[in-house]
């Protein structure tokens, strides 16, 4: 178990160094680029960018997911090296032949996916979807050959790159969120082009071999069982999905771009969540199809599922009780003052969306993955429903309140579908015992501590730093789990000595 936990953090350290050179940059540069482009821009970049995650997830036909699921099943070198090939030329035909449709009708679609009618910010964007599928992908072969300081190089030097080219296009030539889209797409396209430059000795085999007679029907075969597996996600991972695009959308046709802007701030800020629910979207599912073993799967499962939920939970905490100083130094133009109300919301939405990569992983492991569809369904029922109630009145809080009233929805019926395909112990009194004390803690302090000045956030930081003692003091932490982690530091400093 240990040593699965160490693979576990090493990995989450590899895909966390891009995503928090992400988040810090684009924290950083948010007083910026809100002081020159205002919410209305800013809701439009945010709304394009759901919308291109959303079409990659439809163009991949779950492709990726199956690439994922299969590449373990065959230990031999050239048959996963034909599996990268083949994988990679069916994303790409379908990306090609989507975004040359998207983009023919780039006005029309424009005005119906933003309110707004703007061509030339579709037609980037769709060149977005494009790439970001295709990179996807290339990115999911070092994924599973544990690549770890490859796939990190590669994304900083995207994140790197990225920033750079929005600096000088927003602030040097005045291209407002025009040129953060083309930032970010057009440097997607390069680091994509150079990461398949250094993946061509697996993207360029010996296909006159395969196009034998016996290698076109393994081929074919190969590529129909990636389908059966790959495509009962699709419809569930788009639901699931449509969570995020749908409360940028209903909150751009009937409050305007720039409430979208401010709800896009506060996904900003839920960053600190963000970065560590990715890392885990990347790292988790590799090294949990890795383990041979049920029984063992199923404790692993477990156990990453309670530290998950302990980690995410005091970062939502944190960014609940300090929101409105968030706020104010980040985006203290007075357009996007009111963000500050959809934090808490958006973080915990996020931190849920991790809980949902947990229960993907029983599901594909028990090869029941047509179960996902109904569970996202119901999310996005309960989504549509909770949206049309509370944001007339609640505005952007009403969104983020409906997004976690779906996931939490989507969440139990995932759960009561697949547990008994894959039984997993979950540590439900550790789980109830953290929803107490640091959800108990942080509503205490949010009605009671004052929200401005220097006093109201101290006050806030000491309630939020004092989740992790309540937890250790009420026995949320194994005896065992302490001497492990113990044994692991005292590892740690002994490697820091020696070097």
């Amino acid at each position: 178990m240990a040593a699965y936990l160490k693979r576990l953090a090493s990995a989450l350290g590899a895909y966390q160094l891009p995503s928090i050179l992400q988040k810090l940059l684009a924290v950083l540069l948010l007083p910026v680029y809100t002081g020159r482009i205002p919410p209305a821009g800013y809701g439009i970049v945010e709304t394009l960018a759901t919308f291109v995650i959303l079409v990659s997830i439809v163009a991949r036909l779950g492709l990726i997911e199956s690439f994922l699921r299969y590449y373990f099943s065959d230990e031999d070198r050239g048959r996963r090296d034909a599996l990268v090939r083949r994988t990679t030329v069916v994303v790409v035909l379908t990306t090609t032949l989507i975004c040359v449709a998207l983009a023919l009708p780039a006005g029309p679609l424009s005005v119906l996916v933003t309110s707004e009618r703007v061509p030339g910010a579709f037609r980037i964007a769709v060149l977005g979807v494009w790439s970001f599928t295709n990179l996807e992908l290339a990115q999911a072969v070092l994924r599973v050959d544990e690549r770890l300081r490859a796939y990190a190089v590669v994304n900083t030097i995207n994140v790197v790159v990225t920033v750079a080219v929005s600096v000088v296009l927003v602030v040097g030539l005045r291209r407002g969120y025009e040129g953060l889209l083309i930032a970010n797409y057009g440097t997607t396209t390069v680091v994509l082009f150079g990461l398949w430059w250094h993946l061509r000795g697996r993207l360029i085999g010996p296909f006159a071999r395969e196009g034998a007679r016996r290698g076109r029907a393994a081929a074919a075969d190969s590529l129909a069982t990636l389908l059966r597996f790959g495509l009962p996600t699709l419809p569930a991972e788009a639901s699931v999905y449509a969570l995020s695009v749908l409360d940028r959308q209903y909150l751009v046709h009937s409050q305007g771009p720039a409430a979208a802007g401010r709800y896009a701030i506060a996904m900003k800020v839920a960053g600190a969540i963000t970065l560590v629910v990715t890392a885990f979207q990347y790292a988790w599912p590799p090294l949990a199809y890795s383990v041979a073993d049920d029984a063992q799967a199923a404790r692993l499962y477990s156990l990453v599922t309670t530290y998950y939920c302990a980690l995410t939970g005091w970062a939502v905490a944190g960014l609940a009780l300090e929101d409105r100083y968030i706020i104010t130094v980040l985006a203290p133009h007075r357009g996007y003052l009111g963000s500050y109300v959809a934090i808490p919301w958006v973080s915990l939405g996020w931190a849920l969306y991790g809980l949902w990569v947990v229960l993907l992983v029983v599901a594909g492991r028990a090869k029941v993955t047509r179960r996902n569809f109904p569970a996202a369904l119901v999310g996005l029922a309960v989504n549509v429903v909770l949206l049309i109630v509370l944001v007339p009145h609640y505005g952007i809080a009403g969104a983020g309140v409906a997004l976690c009233g779906a996931y939490v929805a989507m969440l139990a019926v995932m759960h009561l579908l697949v547990r008994r395909a894959f039984p997993v112990g979950f540590d439900w009194r550790r789980l109830a015992q953290l929803v107490l004390i640091a959800g108990g803690l942080t509503t205490a302090g949010e009605l009671l501590a004052p929200d401005t000045g220097l006093g109201g956030f101290a006050l806030r930081a000491l309630v939020f730093v004092a989740i992790g003692p309540a937890l250790l003091v009420t026995g949320f932490v194994r005896r065992s789990e302490l001497e492990q982690g113990r044994a692991a530091l005292s590892r740690l400093r002994a490697r820091m000595g020696a070097a």
